[in-house]
């Protein structure tokens, strides 16, 4: 069933002694804002969470594959759907209408491309380009976070060498005590239908982001929770109300006398429910 409604959402999520998403360039620390030293999440981390908990869940179910993951080269993906459309390979992208069917195959088979999107221009066999419904935001912290590094003890050798000539290793251990995040998020209805994003599909994006911490502990990554999550439903296709409008219906504060927040119940968050017309907002969490 396609969809009739715009919505934009908004998630609040939390980490206790953890790295909610490190950063390869700076050591694997969590990402700061060099200026502000507000946390930051990437919208990269948040959709292969999403991916995950989808695959984790949908794992067999014809018409959820997953793309994007770390399995085999895009290319030879690329390459079956021409097949399974019984398509010309090695064309190089020459011929559109091939390349149109098999995009739409990889639409109707790859949740991840009708939901977020994806550059499949690659290789001998071209998909082309999806511009995705589901887009989301980099998730930023309502404070500054402060980047800690430990010094760990590693019991364990390796070799029989490392016995004689090491004795205990050490490591090192990134995290942050505590940070709540904000990301936003826009689900865009005249875009799921060109991609085949169905109301099915909204439902699994939802429950996806409810639960994609819980399929995803480690001890690298601490306490991860989903907080919260809201959304405003526009009862048109192209929406009743700015976005940025709609965001700022949802202020999200310190408690008085709390200085440095150590617990989600350190803050306090207000929701003004006077919506525009056609809007209303669900909170879903």
């Amino acid at each position: 069933m396609s969809l009739h409604n715009r919505y934009e959402f908004v998630m609040l999520f939390d980490v206790e002694n953890g790295n909610p998403n490190g950063d390869p360039d700076a050591g694997n620390m969590p990402r700061v804002d060099a200026e502000t030293s507000i946390g930051i999440v990437t919208d990269v981390c948040l959709k292969r969470k999403i991916r995950n908990y989808v695959e984790a869940t949908q794992e067999g179910k014809p018409g959820y594959n997953i793309l994007i993951k770390n399995d085999r080269a895009l290319n030879t993906k690329y390459t079956e759907a021409y097949d399974a459309c019984s398509l010309k390979t090695k064309q190089k992208g020459k011929d559109q209408n091939a390349v149109a069917q098999a995009r739409d195959y990889i639409c109707r088979n790859y949740f991840d491309v009708r939901t977020f999107g994806a550059v499949m221009s690659t290789g001998d066999d071209p998909c082309g380009i999806v511009r995705g419904p589901v887009q989301i935001n980099f998730a930023r912290s309502i404070d500054p976070v402060l980047p800690q590094e430990i010094t760990i003890t590693r019991q364990a050798l390796t070799t029989e060498s490392d016995q004689s000539e090491k004795g205990n290793t050490m490591g090192k251990k990134n995290f942050i005590p505590y940070g709540l995040y904000r990301a936003e998020g826009y689900v865009s209805a005249l875009l799921a239908n060109k991609t085949g994003f169905s109301e099915d599909d909204l439902a699994l994006l939802w429950r996806s982001i409810e639960n994609m911490f819980e399929i995803d502990h480690s001890a690298a990554r601490g306490k991860l929770c989903m907080r919260k999550l809201y959304v405003f439903k526009h009862d048109s296709v192209l929406g009743n109300a700015p976005s940025h409008l709609l965001f700022d219906k949802i202020a999200i504060e310190k408690k008085s006398g709390v200085e440095i927040p150590r617990k989600f119940s350190d803050y306090s968050i207000t929701v003004d429910k006077a919506m525009p017309e056609g809007v209303e907002i669900i909170e879903k969490f």
